[in-house]
């Protein structure tokens, strides 16, 4: 099969078209007890379009859908593609300002929401006037300001193909908006292709494979298992939201041979006690971008999988992995074909290899990344300036290409004059076998600048002691970045695709709850 389909089918319809020709009912999609095969698909998508016509919905309107993992924000998702509208799923963890800011900012013609999660909806002060139909994904639910809620509708009479191109938008998904307003990131066509084919090319996806994603269909890391498999003939299953002690079983129950997990992820499935599970599947690769360089042979060992690293955004592609089978641990990998990036300075001006700076990108394919932010024109020229994407991440690149995460920028420490990454605290404390996950905080100083505070987990059954992890850190940090303050929580706020909402810990900083090294007497040694 040829999966680059020569030349790009770049447009989803037409992906679609020709995907329902080739493979008939070979199977392409199970998610809850829903399964379709590729022409079933085809037909989903136009009859969704149908439904969406018929309900007033024209090419650029936006639908809203705010529900878990399920067929309804797929079927949605199909039929906003095939009729050339814009798709708009929502964090389902999204509440009060945030949610009023979001269904403000994308004024959709139409809102699915998840029966149990309406009363958020009916929680936010305004809803957007252009709202005129609001439908209901499971049972109960009142009217809301005026709008009867309808049961979510059936597929009707397929409507025609409309006419989309690789540049229109298809989704619009809202960053975190932890330094301000969740931006809507305006996803074209062709960058859903474009992902697919990256991704697929680094994890080697084949027609044999079987796709299984239990990350958010509300972010772009799970709707491109979806299109990775309609572009490469391939089987995805997309289950319910992450679940450490059920991972490895709902693994090898869908007969997955690649899986997707991010962020805590990874170190949490790394400290859960050994099971029969853990080797009892037919996963090979796992996409796992930022991990720790201890546990790839960790999870090769125990697990029997290949973690691959990698680097992405909503607003990108998938710019930085392993080449041609080459990965080194620790590092995200090398710079991929179709894409071109720079390490910058504060200026915009090239720093050399071996400098820390933020890392900038661009792609070769037009609309292989987002067109910029919805109604936010100056924050898409603040973050596309002088024509590349800035990314907010502080980066370095090595004399042989390979590039190494260092830390948001937003999330440097400055101490004693000293800049302290973040990310690296982190993964010291992680690598104590007593701990489950570490975030790493900046805390005011008395002195000025900032303080270093960890909030950790500890493993099931395990114990941590904050004064024997701070000495766990001495041979392994910089004397100015070791924690001063430690925390210990049950668990890290997560967002839904399992990275930590730091703001969340910023918010609460220093509680009476706090361990202080200071207060304990306790001075780290200088090494």
């Amino acid at each position: 099969m040829d999966v680059l389909l020569e030349p790009p089918l770049r447009a989803i319809p037409e992906l679609l078209e020709r995907r329902a020709s080739e493979l008939g009912d070979r199977p392409l999609l199970v998610i809850g007890e829903r399964s379709l095969g590729y022409r079933a698909m085809r037909d989903l998508a136009a009859g969704y379009a149908g439904t969406l016509a018929a309900a007033g919905v024209r090419p650029g309107d936006r639908v809203a859908v705010m529900a878990e993992n399920c067929f309804e924000l797929l079927a949605l998702w199909s039929g906003c593609a095939w009729l050339g509208a814009i798709l708009v799923p929502i964090n389902t963890a999204s509440r009060g300002a945030q949610l009023e800011h979001v269904l403000g900012n994308s004024g959709p013609k139409a809102l699915a929401v998840e029966a149990g999660l309406l009363a958020h909806v009916a929680a936010v002060e305004r809803l957007p006037t252009e709202l005129e139909r609001l439908w209901l994904i499971g049972e109960g639910g009142r009217p809301l300001r005026g709008l009867e809620p309808e049961p979510f509708p059936e597929p009707q009479a397929p409507a025609p193909r409309g006419e989309v191109g690789p540049a229109d938008t298809l989704a619009i998904l809202y960053t975190s908006g932890t330094t301000g307003p969740s931006k809507g990131v305006c996803c074209p066509q062709a960058q859903f292709y474009w992902y697919a084919v990256n991704t697929a090319a680094m994890l080697e996806i084949s027609e044999d494979d079987v796709l299984y994603t239990c990350l958010p269909l509300f972010h772009i890391n799970a709707l491109s298992t979806f299109v990775q498999a309609l572009v490469h003939g391939a089987r995805c299953v997309i289950g319910p939201r992450f679940s450490a002690s059920q991972f490895w079983s709902r693994l090898a129950e869908s007969e997955a041979t690649v899986t997707y997990i991010l962020g805590a992820m990874t170190s949490i499935l790394a400290k859960t006690a050994a099971s029969p599970a853990d080797g009892a599947h037919r996963v090979r690769v796992v996409l796992a971008p930022a991990t720790p360089e201890r546990l790839h042979e960790l999870f090769r060992e125990r697990f029997g999988v290949t973690l691959l690293d990698g680097y992405a955004m909503t607003e990108t592609n998938v710019v930085i992995g392993p080449r041609d089978g080459e990965q080194r641990p620790g590092y995200m990998g090398r710079l991929l074909p179709g894409f071109d990036v720079r390490i910058v300075d504060e200026e915009d001006v090239e720093v050399p290899d071996g400098t820390a700076g933020e890392l900038v990108m661009r792609a070769d394919e037009p609309f292989a990344f987002a067109t910029g932010y919805w109604r936010m024109p100056e924050r898409t020229v603040e973050a596309w300036r002088n024509l590349w994407f800035h990314s907010g991440d502080r980066v370095i690149r090595t004399e042989d290409g390979y590039f190494r995460f260092v830390d948001r920028i937003k999330d440097a420490i400055r101490r004693r004059g000293e800049n302290i990454s973040a990310w690296e605290v982190e993964q010291v404390l992680q690598s104590h076998h007593d701990v489950a996950a570490a975030a790493v905080i900046p805390v005011p100083s008395e002195l000025g600048e900032d303080e270093v505070m960890a909030w950790v987990v500890p493993r099931e059954g395990g114990q941590v002691d904050p004064l024997e992890l701070v000495k766990h850190c001495e041979h392994r940090l910089a004397h100015f970045a070791i924690p001063r303050y430690v925390e210990l929580l049950a668990e890290l706020p997560l967002t839904e695709n399992g990275k930590v909402r730091k703001f969340v810990l910023r918010e609460r900083g220093v509680t009476a709850a706090t361990w202080d090294r200071e207060a304990a007497g306790y001075t780290p040694a200088r090494r």
